[in-house]
């Protein structure tokens, strides 16, 4: 396969010298020399390029299959993941298809949805939101713990709920944009099982009772998470600009607890969750290729709030081996 790249990329060169001057004239002499000089170039280049393609396109897949399927079998709960190469499409998956509860993790859908209807003029970043005293809520944030009447805009509480994972700033936009926007934005990508049921900490208020009592603040699957941040990572979330803005937000994420413990630093998107029995993450790897992830928990026996807990464990685990298959050079042959 890396062959054929290598050698497709050389024939796309020949064109460059196709129309250079007859060899027999001064100027074709040197017009050929030039020629020469540039397929060695072009053909260095496409060399390189050939040899990144491998690599990207020719990761052991069943190697890492087989460690994250020992380690999803070894957890004390119940564990699905989804991994897609966005350059290749390739994918491997357990229980991808299977609902899980979201935890703060949803908040990544509603973003899409905030970015959509900016981009269908619908909504404006620069919009205003004030914050009232009946609109503060506990567990992730800051601006709960600020006065009364605080104004802020649709951006500012977007890049909150996803960079500090402020459950307060993220009600503010559900009051703006309605959760069942939500769930139309992710029946259009194609994602229907990724719906949030009601506002962050506010249960009794919720859209559909039954999933919102057994799954919590949100439902999605392995599958359709990862899609979605490979969506993002296409520019075909939203469109280009509005993908790009959010995969930048996501970059700003401080959590390093669970997927990214162990991967020294590599360039990340990513949006985790935690509620006592379900830790959820999914991340975008910038690796030679841009690898999407999502690993998923719920009814976990460990339901400690420590960072060696067995789900924060067992992700970072995950983490480092997806990583590390995507940093590994090409097999010989």
């Amino acid at each position: 396969m890396a062959r054929q790249r290598y050698l497709l990329a050389l024939l796309l060169t020949l064109p460059a010298c196709a129309g250079a001057q007859r060899p027999d004239t001064p100027a074709g002499r040197n017009g050929g020399q030039r020629s020469l000089r540039a397929v060695k170039v072009d053909t260095a280049a496409a060399r390189v390029a050939a040899e990144k393609a491998a690599l990207v396109a020719r990761t052991d897949t069943a190697a890492l299959r087989r460690t994250l399927d020992s380690l999803a079998h070894a957890h004390r709960g119940v564990l699905g993941y989804s991994i897609v190469n966005v350059e290749t499409g390739e994918r491997l998956s357990l229980l991808g298809d299977s609902t899980f509860p979201t935890a703060s993790l949803i908040k990544v859908p509603i973003l899409v949805t905030v970015f959509d209807l900016v981009a269908k003029g619908e909504l404006s970043l620069d919009d205003k939101l004030v914050m009232l005293a009946i609109d503060k809520v506990g567990g992730s944030g800051v601006i709960s713990n600020l006065h009364s009447g605080l104004e802020l805009t649709v951006g500012d509480a977007a890049f909150l709920m996803i960079t500090l994972s402020d459950n307060t700033a993220t009600n503010l936009l559900l009051d703006r944009i309605l959760i069942r926007r939500v769930w139309r934005k992710m029946e259009a990508l194609a994602l229907p099982h990724t719906k949030v049921h009601s506002r962050s900490m506010i249960r009794d208020a919720s859209v559909a009772m039954d999933s919102s009592v057994k799954y919590g603040f949100g439902v999605t699957t392995p599958n359709e998470m990862t899609q979605l941040f490979a969506l993002l990572a296409q520019g075909k979330a939203v469109d280009a600009k509005s993908d790009s803005a959010m995969v930048a937000m996501l970059t700003k994420t401080g959590f390093t607890e669970m997927l990214r413990r162990h991967t020294g630093g590599v360039r990340t998107a990513s949006k985790y969750g935690a509620v006592s029995d379900a830790r959820t993450e999914c991340a975008l790897w910038f690796r030679p290729a841009r690898v999407g992830a999502c690993v998923l928990t719920k009814d976990n026996v460990d339901r400690r709030w420590i960072i060696d807990s067995e789900p924060q464990v067992t992700l970072a685990k995950m983490g480092e081996a997806i990583v590390g298959a995507w940093r590994r050079p090409p097999p010989k042959g």
